[in-house]
């Protein structure tokens, strides 16, 4: 049954559900008729209120629940109520895919009021599983726990049956648990979400709003125990090369490896693997930069995916965003990452560069106490990996490219003041062991640490947290002169006052942090503001991610939003933003002001429009290494459209566009599609996208010394960049699915009008630079050469930069979980990645160069079974 109970520090009254043991009765069979007389030991929870689009008013239709329990499992049944029961949404998918009507049951079985288990039951009978972190900030996907349930569809709507395992709960031991308890309904008709426990749509959180389950006594935490070996065979066949004896065409493998989770407490657990492997995970999208920067791309690799939360140590993450947001002190793709160093080779010598570095094992030991201790410690090795190289008699010799390497990292962080507030650190740690000659440019090791802390206060509306962050770095005199020179860092600028680089450094120690304070709750209106700063020493790129340093940045958002729909949208959001930054020489780099809505419409489709204005910009590292330059004031907007994604054709586009006022610069980009699900099982969706850059003054080379000065040349490109990401899912049924993902990419960048920088901060953009007339410019065998003077001998010269790059990647996966968390994956995967022709088109040169090629195949079959104890 259920009571009301005020708790003194909410306005709205929490709910209480009180469970009751199975004692002697039999238990539920889990089959979602809701037959069994377990059933009548406990009374019904209910009285569900709309959350949206209309907060506090009736849901379109009632739902109502049971929770019983016995010493190993909790037991759940739900009947959804539907006046319409044909017209029940019942959409496949794969295990997350959160489609059609679903019910949900969230448990905050530490109650922490800050991290639940979310179990997500569809009509359709496909389940879906979350970790909730960060009070309702942060969802985890990846949780995969072994839980039961079953859907049935009568006259009266939907009902499911539900059986958890109390392994994959964490609670502590008391004699009388309390825990915390939500519960959401999607009627998919209305695109409607109706809550057990209320909570108003401005009240900041999700988890600390819960209601409550009472009832629940003398349960034993349960250690969780599982082991999942997994076998692959692989075959790859390829483009033969004549006369290079390592790409005759084909190749195959045969590998074995484990992975475990063991229960150290019920609220502490070990992760283990053993020579993983990650075959079936999808190739990361093409793309291609021109900024110098490294892309970043996202965690995709399961033991690395799950419980990341307590790991993510953001360096400057903002709601104004704009603050290098994806820096990060632990960036898991460090780890496995593709060797750093490549061989030397002769004339007429052939090389087997390995293509990734073998992670040998990896333990992470996670979890968070019913006190509030969240716990998180991440150890890996990863193995040496050598370059073969055979000369054209078949002499063979190996060399280094990827030493042994230890990566470290541990986390604590601590709630206190009943919830309301926290305070953590990090550390982490690169060790790489003998290092070669030829591998000395890599740090020997690097270490980071950091504090951070949250307060909230008046129910959670305002807040206020920061962090702030150590780095150093040791290695050889190259490889700090390296990392003093990279384009993270740049001491080398000539214009810089406050930076040199110190070829006798063997470590090298920096800072980097953030402050900011908000009010997130409680009305109409939001806001945040703060601070971020990176000293120019701070790096963190041997086991985080971080694009550049040197930069103390200021940041101000505040929003607007509606909380009840009208009679023209369901909700309306408007913010408005501004940046400023300096670098540490007190140089003012940059000012940007931006505004933008988002609206939700009455018939749910989604549109949103920002505009953003710079009217100051300067980059020290636009040239890397030369001097500062000034950009020119622009403009930029952006707006997209998204159609009711309820519907079974349903379309989305999203454009944006910069332009320099003095048109100095200026690109555009639009991609635009359709997802199309003919029926349940179905879905297909396509979405192409066309990217055009022209900039007058796209970076080269450096020259050092040309008639006495150096050069900082530069040149006008036109970039256009054509690709189109593919995808159909067919679900055969929820543990039998077939994925299909594939994408043709071109990225085509000509150069004409060749200049080299003079005055890099001049006010108007052509007193910046001096541009090369014809006559000083001659080409020929792939080769640019400059006479400056015209004295008939050439000053310098350079290869012709313009590029072509092909890349048409793609995966196909049928997944198969045969037993609930044993699963058997076949996987297809190609690849063709070419250069093309500049002068040609792009459509024919994606064509030429994809079409009738032979690609790169990848056949791999994995099977795992996973031993629960």
């Amino acid at each position: 049954m259920f009571t009301q109970a005020q708790d003194s520090t909410q306005v709205v009254p929490k709910k209480i559900y009180v469970t009751k043991n199975l004692g002697a009765e039999t238990t539920p069979s889990i089959d979602g008729l809701l037959n069994d007389a377990a059933w009548n030991l406990v009374e019904w929870g209910g009285d569900y209120v709309e959350w949206q689009p209309d907060e506090n008013t009736p849901p379109s239709d009632q739902t109502k629940f049971k929770i019983i329990y016995d010493s190993k499992n909790l037991y759940i049944g739900v009947r959804c109520y539907d006046s319409e029961p044909e017209k029940i949404v019942k959409r496949l998918s794969r295990r997350d895919g959160f489609e059609g009507d679903w019910v949900e049951f969230n448990i905050d079985s530490y109650h922490d009021k800050r991290t639940a288990f979310s179990f997500t039951i569809t009509a359709a009978g496909v389940k879906g599983d979350e970790f909730v972190s960060n009070n309702g900030n942060t969802w985890d996907s990846s949780w995969n726990p072994i839980w039961y349930a079953r859907t049935n569809i009568d006259e009266e709507g939907w009902t499911a049956e539900i059986r958890i395992p109390l392994s994959q709960l964490k609670f502590g031991d008391a004699e009388n648990q309390v825990w915390g308890l939500q519960s959401t309904r999607r009627f998919f008709r209305a695109e409607e979400r109706s809550l057990w426990q209320r909570k108003p749509i401005d009240q900041p959180g999700w988890v600390s709003e819960f209601g409550e389950l009472h009832g629940l006594k003398n349960i034993q935490p349960q250690k969780q125990l599982e082991v999942q070996p997994y076998t692959v065979t692989s075959g790859e066949t390829y483009e033969a090369e004549e006369g290079n004896p390592f790409r005759d065409g084909n190749e195959s493998d045969l590998t074995v490896g484990l992975d475990a989770k063991i229960g150290i407490t019920n609220d502490l657990t070990l992760d283990l693997t053993v020579n993983p492997d990650f075959g079936q995970v999808e190739a990361d999208p093409s793309a291609i930069a021109l900024d110098g920067f490294q892309i970043f791309f996202r965690e995709q690799r399961p033991f690395f995916v799950e419980n990341k939360n307590i790991f993510d140590f953001n360096v400057s993450r903002s709601e104004a965003g704009n603050t290098f947001g994806s820096d990060n002190i632990f960036y898991s793709r460090r780890i496995g990452r593709s060797p750093q160093g490549s061989p030397d080779t002769e004339d007429g010598e052939y090389v087997d560069q390995p293509d990734n570095t073998p992670i040998i094992g990896a333990a992470k030991f996670s979890g968070k106490t019913k006190n509030g201790w969240a716990i998180g410690i991440l150890e890996s090795v990863t193995s040496r990996r050598f370059a073969s190289i055979s000369n054209e008699n078949g002499v063979r010799r190996r060399e280094m490219v990827e030493p042994l390497t230890n990566y470290f990292v541990g986390r604590l962080q601590k709630d206190f003041n009943e919830r309301n507030s926290y305070i953590g650190g990090i550390f982490t740690g690169t060790n790489r062991d003998n290092l070669t000659s030829e591998l000395d440019f890599l740090h020997k090791s690097a270490y980071t640490g950091a504090l951070d802390f949250k307060h909230q206060w008046h129910n959670r509306d305002w807040y206020v947290g920061g962090n702030i962050t150590f780095s150093h770095v040791q290695g050889s005199e190259e490889a700090i002169r390296n990392t003093q020179e990279s384009i993270t860092h740049l001491f080398q600028r000539v214009d810089a006052g406050h930076v040199v680089v110190d070829t006798t450094r063997t470590s090298m120690t920096g800072t980097g942090g953030n402050i900011q304070i908000g009010k997130i709750g409680n009305g109409h209106w939001r806001f945040e503001s703060g601070g971020t700063w990176r000293s120019p020493e701070l790096e963190l790129n041997d086991i985080g991610f971080q694009r550049q340093a040197d930069d103390i940045r200021h940041y101000t958002w505040i929003g607007y939003q509606t909380l009840k729909p009208d009679s023209t949208f369901r909700r309306v959001g408007i913010n408005y933003n501004h940046w400023t930054a300096w670098d540490f020489d007190g140089n003012h780099n940059y000012l940007q002001f931006n505004t933008n809505s988002w609206q939700n419409w009455k018939g749910n489709w989604f549109t949103n429009l920002g505009l953003n204005y710079a009217p100051k910009q300067y980059s020290n590292f636009a040239l890397r290494g030369g001097p500062r330059l000034r950009l020119s004031p622009w403009m930029s907007f952006w707006n997209s459209i998204r159609t009711d994604n309820r519907k079974k054709l349903r379309f989305s586009a999203f454009q944006n566009g910069r332009k320099a006022l003095d048109d100095s610069f200026k690109s555009y980009n639009i991609e635009a599609g359709f997802t199309y699900q003919p029926i349940n099982a179905l879905r297909i969706s396509a979405f192409p996208s066309l990217r055009i850059n022209h900039d007058k003054l796209q970076f080269i080379d450096n020259f050092d010394e040309v008639n006495g000065t150096p050069r900082y040349l530069n040149g006008e490109i036109d970039q256009r960049t054509l690709s189109m990401s593919f995808r159909l899912n067919y679900t055969i049924n929820p543990n039998l699915t077939i994925q299909y993902w594939g994408q043709p990419f071109i990225s085509r960048g000509r150069y004409s009008n060749f200049k080299h920088v003079t005055n890099a901060t001049a006010g108007s953009f052509e007193d910046r630079f001096t541009q090369y007339e014809g006559s000083q410019v001659s080409f020929a065998d792939g080769t640019y050469s400059i006479d400056e003077n015209l004295d008939g001998a050439e000053d310098f010269s350079f290869d012709d930069p313009d590029f072509s790059f092909v890349q048409f990647r793609s995966n196909l996966v049928i997944r198969w979980e045969y037993i609930p968390g044993s699963e058997i994956f076949l996987v297809w995967s190609q690849d063709v990645s070419r250069d093309g022709d500049p002068e040609s088109g792009l459509l024919s040169s994606l064509g030429d160069n994809v079409f009738g090629q032979k690609p790169q195949n990848i056949f791999l079959l994995k099977a795992t079974y996973r031993f629960v104890f």
